[in-house]
């Protein structure tokens, strides 16, 4: 089952999977087509000779050819322009864009079956001259006004795809539906392992991609132990690190034998070259992160795209704001799996900190992540331990644009956003959660 996610997730951010398959699908629906003989009185046959077809399938070959070569080119443009002016992080997004991909099929299936179609009607002048497969001939003719059509809408998707609003509202969609995903047994609370637990080296390096915590837990229940992973999902292993502790509940009880549990808790951790977005909430924040990062850059000073980039960061925190947060935690009676989660500190923490850090000059950058931070307290709900959290940020805020503004009136602008944050925020416990260095330590 791992390696057939696995696959399926290399297949869905490549670009030539679909339009092998559809080339292949030509193929097929061609040798079908070339079966079928409806006369040559029909409507729906082709009604020149063989010369006339292969001259035909000559050109809808040769012009699809530079179509999709043309294709290609856009595609590496908007590559290009996604990875140098707002994040290589975003390059996943556009190589998983079904539309590019299902139009590139197009033109490789109308290549293939009009390129196949030459060996039914020869590839010298004079040849088969009566008899050859019509309806095939019509249905390359009918494969070029779907490829033309297929020209004008992928260049009307690809002007629309590498538009901020459609980058960062994809990004945030797709924020959205991981955070939407439900986990069970999810805690607020922070697991420790104990000094006796025993380590379990990884076999592979990469970013954890996936965590099947049901397929851990037989085996736990069947020793009686806790597994719990070192590293959550998003963050990179080495080959030979630990990879997850296992522990029984008593120091005196004899210890596990890590053999036991390298194969299944190796083949459980899905570990890739890359980060996605299949579990990994904080992989959508960081995308966007880094696209206001980008945009307050010297390079490309554009402080509106990094206020874009906190709207969209806002409906994120809007869905995290009420949601539990923390390690997923699953039991089968005395076998416990454990897996270290993001607390809403942390995920508050990467969202404001780089941007607050970049755009300290720009008011407007600052005052956005002020709206950020009050959009948060309309969904924490009875959670004080976050109103503390937004509360720390809001000062980190204003003190950072207290000392890098040199205008006063943009500084009270500030200080009014700060008070719009503080007079919504609920009743704040005395201390403030462990921050995530504390917690770096488990």
């Amino acid at each position: 089952m791992i390696n057939r996610e696995a696959l399926r997730e290399y297949a869905s951010a490549s670009l030539w999977v679909l339009p092998t398959f559809a080339g292949l699908l030509a193929l097929l629906v061609g040798s079908v087509m070339s079966q079928i003989d409806l006369g040559p009185d029909s409507p729906l046959v082709f009604q020149g000779t063989a010369d006339d077809a292969r001259g035909l399938l000559i050109a809808i070959s040769g012009t699809v050819v530079t179509v999709i070569a043309l294709t290609l080119g856009l595609t590496v443009v908007a590559l290009q322009l996604s990875s140098t002016q707002f994040s290589p992080r975003l390059l996943s997004n556009f190589l998983r864009d079904r539309p590019n991909q299902v139009v590139l099929s197009v033109f490789v299936a109308t290549f293939t079956y009009s390129a196949a179609g030459l060996f039914t009607v020869g590839v010298a002048s004079g040849t088969r001259v009566e008899e050859f497969p019509r309806l095939a001939v019509s249905g390359a003719m009918v494969m070029l006004f779907v490829s033309l059509a297929a020209v004008v809408f992928f260049a009307d998707h690809l002007a629309h795809s590498i538009q901020i609003d459609a980058i960062t509202g994809k990004v945030e969609h797709e924020a959205v539906r991981v955070i939407g995903k439900d986990w069970p047994g999810q805690v607020e609370t922070t697991s420790r392992r104990p000094d006796w637990a025993v380590p379990v080296a990884s076999t592979h390096s990469g970013y954890i991609q996936k965590v099947h915590l049901e397929h851990i837990l037989p085996l736990a229940a069947r020793h009686a132990v806790t597994v719990r992973l070192r590293r959550r999902v998003g963050e990179h292993v080495v080959a030979g690190t630990t990879l997850v502790w296992i522990w029984r509940r008593n120091r005196d009880d004899p210890p596990p034998n890590s053999e036991d549990f390298r194969e299944v808790v190796n083949s459980a951790v899905r570990i890739g070259f890359e980060r996605t977005l299949e579990q990994d909430i904080g992989f959508g924040i960081r995308q966007l992160v880094d696209v206001a990062c980008k945009a307050l850059s010297p390079a490309i000073n554009d402080p509106y795209t990094a206020v874009q980039a906190v709207d969209h960061l806002s409906v994120i925190f809007s869905k995290l704001g009420p949601r539990p947060l923390g390690d997923v935690v699953m039991r089968d009676g005395v076998g416990v799996v454990i897996l270290p989660g993001r607390r809403f500190d942390e995920l508050l923490s990467l969202a404001c900190g780089l941007i607050r850090r970049y755009g300290a000059r720009e008011p407007t950058v600052l005052l956005a992540l002020l709206r950020l931070l009050g959009t948060c307290t309309e969904f924490i709900g009875d959670h004080p331990d976050r109103a503390a959290v937004i509360h720390e940020q809001a000062e980190l805020i204003l003190a950072a644009g207290e000392q890098e503004i040199t205008q006063p009136e943009d500084v009270v602008a500030l200080r009014a956003g700060f008070d719009a944050v503080e007079r919504h925020l609920p009743a704040r416990p005395a201390t403030a959660p462990p921050t995530p260095a504390q917690d770096a330590a488990r």
